[in-house]
């Protein structure tokens, strides 16, 4: 199982943020990502927060070795012909480290922030529909060099996407889904699959209730690729911690006890928050380093 981190765009870069990213890498995490969100929920919403893909081009030039992504990019802010561009470039000058993790988004401040006085936020039907034209079209632009279509919400007309992702045929897709359609577009484009595990489960419910509705999760994903006639075993399975009722880690051990019973359920890569102060991310930042070092050698 690979170990990962999330990292915040709390951090003014000369006043720790870079130090965050380079520390990533020093500690051997597998890749480290940050959200893609224009502010996020409390008590976030009115304190600093930068932009994702700035925040991981200068990741890129400060680290050498670490992946690097969104944890998650949505069509709420985002339209697939400025996304690619963008992408492409990181992906040049990271030299082919960049993941995108992508999802439909939420009801949050990112739903809001473009809408005109009395609009209607998204419903999440129409997020999905969106969704379920942004992924597709993003394939196309990251793997051909000029696009012209036309859909429901998204327009290419003649887009030129020269040279193209360093990875090819282009950068990996993390598609974060629990829904059916959701799941349907991971089996068809991602090359993983992020859950945050079941919202219902996450407020409620016990630490054996959100393993049973992972398992569930897992296995319908499964049958879904079968569905779509691909090997389940080819598409990562990725579990981003901190929205389960386990809680934030409180020792080394309680960490490898947690990641070992995900594995077992077929998660391929845990992502772990770094450590924020006064939020639901607060963590002793040596325990938090402790588990970057010794987790990875007892999980296998």
């Amino acid at each position: 199982m690979r170990l990962s981190t999330v990292i915040l765009p709390v951090r003014r870069w000369a006043e720790g943020g870079r130090q965050q990213w380079t520390h990533a890498e020093e500690l051997g995490f597998h890749a480290a990502y940050t959200y893609d969100h224009l502010s996020w929920r409390e008590p976030f919403r009115d304190r600093t927060w930068f932009g994702a893909l700035p925040t991981l081009t200068a990741a890129a030039c400060a680290t050498e070795r670490i992946r690097l992504g969104t944890m998650v990019t949505s069509p709420n802010f985002r339209h697939p012909v400025t996304l690619a561009k963008e992408l492409i470039s990181l992906d040049d000058v990271s030299g082919g480290r960049i993941t995108l993790g992508v999802g439909a988004g939420g009801t949050g401040f990112d739903a809001t922030t473009l809408l005109r006085e009395g609009e209607e936020p998204w419903s999440a039907r129409e997020r999905a529909d969106r969704l379920g034209e942004f992924v597709p079209l993003l394939d196309r632009l990251l793997t051909e060099d000029a696009v012209t279509e036309e859909g429901r919400y998204y327009v290419a007309n003649g887009a030129r996407n020269i040279p193209g992702c360093v990875q090819r045929p282009r950068l990996p897709f993390a598609v974060a889904a629990t829904g059916p359609r959701g799941m349907r577009l991971a089996a068809r484009y991602g090359q993983a699959w992020v859950t945050t595990g079941d919202p219902k489960v996450s407020q409620d419910g016990t630490p054996e209730e959100s393993l049973a509705a992972l398992r569930n999760q897992s296995q319908r994903l499964e049958e879904t690729c079968r569905e779509l006639g691909r090997d389940p075993a080819a598409l990562d399975r990725v579990m981003l911690w901190g929205f389960t009722p386990d809680g934030p880690p409180t020792s080394v051990d309680h960490f490898v006890d947690f990641a070992g019973r995900h594995r077992d359920l077929g998660f391929t890569e845990l992502v772990l928050h770094a450590p924020i102060p006064d939020s639901r991310f607060a963590m002793d930042q040596e325990l938090f380093d402790r588990i970057a070092v010794e987790a990875p050698a007892q999980l296998g």
